[in-house]
């Protein structure tokens, strides 16, 4: 700053008083360098990300062991014919290349359970897709008192035991004392050996798979109609639009999204059915009710044939991702 004061003899003199350290308007500070943003900034990012693996540390462990390494090991598995003699030294078992495989598509009885599979989801499918959806409409639109109490009786198969479930279904079948049996003979008739019967034990199976998993599929598809605005349907009804039509032009239509979901998940279910076989029929009579899963469960634990049994997975695993993806392909573009 510069001062202009007077000297002696009345001249004007100019002093610059420079200014001191703290001063009302200090210097600008320097920026920080180029780079120390950036790496304070991946130092805090890195830190996140231990902070995220940490936390994720219990669920990893968990999956690696339970999940991952049995994957795994039933791949390894497939190759070799290992059986209960390899159990304490597993790494022993006799590598056999593609054998396992090549041995399935020759075995009469796995193709019978591939068969019994195929047609229990070709029939299963589309009959719990069709039921669980009319359901889900009766529930949604149809039905205006103790619908609650409708929505339980319809789920509570879901979360029932199987063991409580083939009770019933047994009581219910029993060419006997059923109460089929007992309905049949009040018309004058002979109800079948339902469970005895080559013919109808499939059908029954299908039918007590279909009661079972129609709770889902109609929560699914209840979810789905409450999602779709109101003020489309009500367009469609002052165009004169009747049940019919709006069924078949805005609800399904905007549907095919949870449609496309439940298809799925119910494909994947059926095709690895193994609990109602197991409990009702024990794949019985005369493979009729076989499976793929109930044949790999015996030759695996009834047979001790590991390696040809983990060949069994890996062959379903293929044809579950098949299937899959067929149907993703297939119903994808009307979905968007």
């Amino acid at each position: 700053m510069s001062l202009v004061t007077r000297s002696a003899d009345g001249a004007a003199v100019s002093k610059t008083k420079t200014r001191r350290a703290g001063s009302a308007n200090p210097p600008a500070a320097k920026p920080p360098a180029a780079g120390a943003g950036r790496r304070g900034g991946r130092r805090s990012l890195g830190r996140r990300n231990l902070h995220g693996w940490l936390f994720s540390t219990p669920f990893l462990v968990l999956f690696g062991v339970f999940m991952l390494f049995p994957i795994v090991a039933t791949l390894w598995m497939s190759f070799t014919d290992f059986g209960v003699r390899d159990v304490r030294r597993p790494l022993e078992a006799q590598f056999v290349g593609l054998d396992n495989y090549a041995k399935l598509f020759g075995d009469d009885t796995f193709r019978t359970a591939l068969f019994n599979t195929a047609y229990f989801v070709v029939v299963g499918v589309p009959l719990t897709i069709v039921l669980g959806l009319l359901v889900a409409l009766l529930l949604n639109n149809g039905i205006d008192r103790a619908r609650t109490f409708f929505r339980v009786g319809f789920y509570a198969p879901v979360v029932t035991s199987i063991v409580a479930v083939a009770v019933v279904w047994r009581f219910v079948l029993d060419p006997s004392d059923g109460l089929v049996a007992g309905l049949a003979a009040e018309l004058g008739t002979k109800a079948p050996d339902f469970l005895g019967s080559e013919t109808w034990a499939m059908p029954s199976l299908i039918l007590l798979a279909v009661w079972r998993n129609l709770g889902t599929v109609m929560v699914l598809f209840i979810a789905g109609l409450q999602a779709i605005p109101t003020e489309v349907r009500e367009a469609a009804r002052l165009d004169g639009a009747g049940a019919w039509q709006e069924l078949r032009r805005i609800t399904v239509p905007l549907l095919r999204p949870t449609m496309l979901y439940a298809t799925v998940i119910t494909t994947i279910g059926y095709l690895n059915v193994f609990e109602e076989p197991f409990v009702m029929t024990q794949g019985g009579p005369s493979n009729a009710t076989l499976t793929v899963s109930l044949d790999m469960y015996r030759e695996g634990f009834n047979f001790f044939h590991m390696g040809y049994a983990s060949a069994m997975a890996y062959v379903l695993f293929v044809v579950i991702m098949g299937v899959t993806v067929l149907q993703l392909r297939l119903l994808k573009d009307n979905t968007r």
